[in-house]
């Protein structure tokens, strides 16, 4: 009775988080229905995930940088995963590549994949049309190493110009040939 009871309680908190934007939104177009990499192979050492209530107030906390202000209120959500490899990370590369294939034949379009003997990297993007015509609502990368995988799924109206000026503002070491593209309507 008392694990009936706090499996209840857990489920409460878990609906009322989810209904409040503390946690991202399942409803919005840029969400990705992500699959397990597999229960033998990891272990999921983090699970992170952030809704538009948080963005918000983060938003209201960078005052000093608007690029960043601007980001954090165009999303809706953010949901982070990271895994330890401790199975057949070549099994765990498979399912990131089958992944990756099945957010493509869910309209994803892919923005850059990479695939070598220690890494695979996927980076997609949702686009969606609507009366203001094309734009991106969601950017999911999926990344897999001998050691790691960590899954990442942002939400929300993503404007491509402003991913550039804010890895710059955090002064993220990017390589100078590395550019996000931009989408045409």
């Amino acid at each position: 009775m008392n694990r009936f009871r706090s499996t209840l309680a857990a489920a409460l908190v878990a609906i009322c988080l989810a209904g409040c934007g503390l946690t991202a939104p399942r409803s919005n177009d840029g969400y990705a229905d992500l699959d397990s990499l597999g229960l033998f192979d990891v272990d999921n050492v983090m699970t992170l995930s952030i809704g538009p209530a948080l963005l918000r107030f983060a938003a209201s906390q960078t005052d000093d940088d608007p690029e960043t202000q601007a980001l954090l209120r165009n999303l809706d959500g953010v949901r982070i995963r990271i895994y330890e490899i401790d199975g057949d990370a070549s099994r765990v590369a498979g399912r990131v590549d089958a992944m990756g294939t099945r957010l493509q034949g869910q309209g994803w379009e892919p923005v850059a994949v990479l695939r070598d003997a220690d890494e695979t990297v996927h980076m997609l993007m949702k686009p969606v049309h609507d009366e203001n015509g094309r734009r991106v609502a969601g950017l999911t990368v999926l990344v897999a190493d001998r050691e790691e995988a960590v899954v990442v799924n942002v939400m929300g109206d993503l404007k491509p110009e402003l991913f550039t000026d804010t890895m710059a503002a955090l002064d993220v070491d990017v390589t100078p040939d590395i550019q996000v593209a931009s989408v045409a309507p």
